[in-house]
Formats: C-alpha cells, structure tokens, sequence
C-alpha cells in the first residue's frame, strides 16, 4: 500500500510541476499525432494561395481595361462597360463566376465585410445617385478602388479616401462562390 501511495504521490507532483498545456494545445497536439492538424494547416494555406491568386489574377485582368469607355448598359471592352457590368465582365472572365447585372444585385448577393478587411478583389458600394448601392467598384488595395465611373469617362482607377468618395461609401462586400461553384472549378 505504501508503494502505491509514493508511485500516487510521485505521479501528482510531476503533473504539477509539469507546465499545464491548455485544451487547445492538447487539441493540437492529439489532431498533430493523428497526422490531421498538418493536414488542416497545409489546406488552409493551400485555400488561402489559391484565392490571393484569384485576386491578383482578377485585378491584373481589370487593370487591362483601363481607358474603356463608360456605356451605360455596357458590358464589354468593345462596346464599353458601366459600373456592374465591368464587375461583372471581371469576375466571369477571371474566376467564371457570373454576378447578377445591377450593383445593388451584387451588393444582395454576396457577403458583407467591413471596410477595414478589405482585400483585392472585393466589391466596394457607393451611393452616386441618391440611392443606396448604385455604384460598385473592385478594391485593388491600399485604399484603391478600379471602376467604369460615368458617361463621358472611362474604366479608371481611383482612392477611396478622397472626400467624394468617403462621403459616398455604401459598404463592402466579399464574393464567395457556392460549394457547388468552388467544387466546378479545378
């Protein structure tokens, strides 16, 4: 019985002297046994490299229509492009993802962000003709924004920060594919 008391005794003490490991890193370390938690990370990363190459493939492709002219109902290089249709044009010819024709569609159909996590590639909404989402663009970072803006201009890139702009922020957005989608493309 002593025995059992001194190998009891001797077994608590190393527990607490032992640095106690919080439940996540005891979940960590049982998924890292198992072989999982590698597995999950690799495919987190592996996620987030393949839509940061969305992204940039998006905004390069937008940035090659710089100078089209603004169309209303537009949405072509050849024949010009409005505000959602150049959003549009972008989104299918880059990733194949079809967005609904009209900004506020758009601003209806996808995820809201706030401003301060925007990345390139997301959808920024603007108020320019006294109602709500009637204007849209495609962030491309560092406060800047990529857009088809009115009659008589043209596919142009400009600051979120300047004061029209600010004074004209509807919100941002995020375009998540469906399962159904994310599983169609390779």
């Amino acid at each position: 019985m002593r025995k059992w008391f001194t190998v009891l005794l001797l077994a608590c003490t190393a527990v607490h002297a032992a640095p106690s490991a919080s439940p996540n890193e005891e979940m960590e370390k049982l998924l890292a046994d198992k072989g999982l938690l590698t597995h999950t990370i690799d495919q987190l990363q592996q996620v987030r490299q393949s839509v940061s190459n969305k992204a940039s493939d998006l905004v390069e492709n937008a940035m090659g229509f710089l100078g089209v002219p603004y169309k209303r109902g537009g949405n072509s290089a050849e024949t010009g492009f409005d505000c959602s249709g150049f959003v549009r044009a972008m989104y299918e010819q880059t990733i194949g993802l079809v967005l609904p024709r009209r900004a506020k569609e758009q601003a209806a159909a996808t995820d809201h962000i706030d401003k301060s996590e925007l990345r390139p590639g997301d959808l920024v909404f603007f108020n320019t003709m006294k109602r709500a989402f009637s204007h849209v663009g495609i962030y491309i970072g560092d406060g800047k924004f990529i857009h088809s803006p009115r009659t008589g201009s043209e596919v142009r890139v400009e600051d979120m920060r300047a004061t029209y702009w600010q004074r004209r922020f509807d919100g941002a957005r995020r375009v998540t594919p469906s399962p159904e989608e994310s599983a169609a493309k390779p």
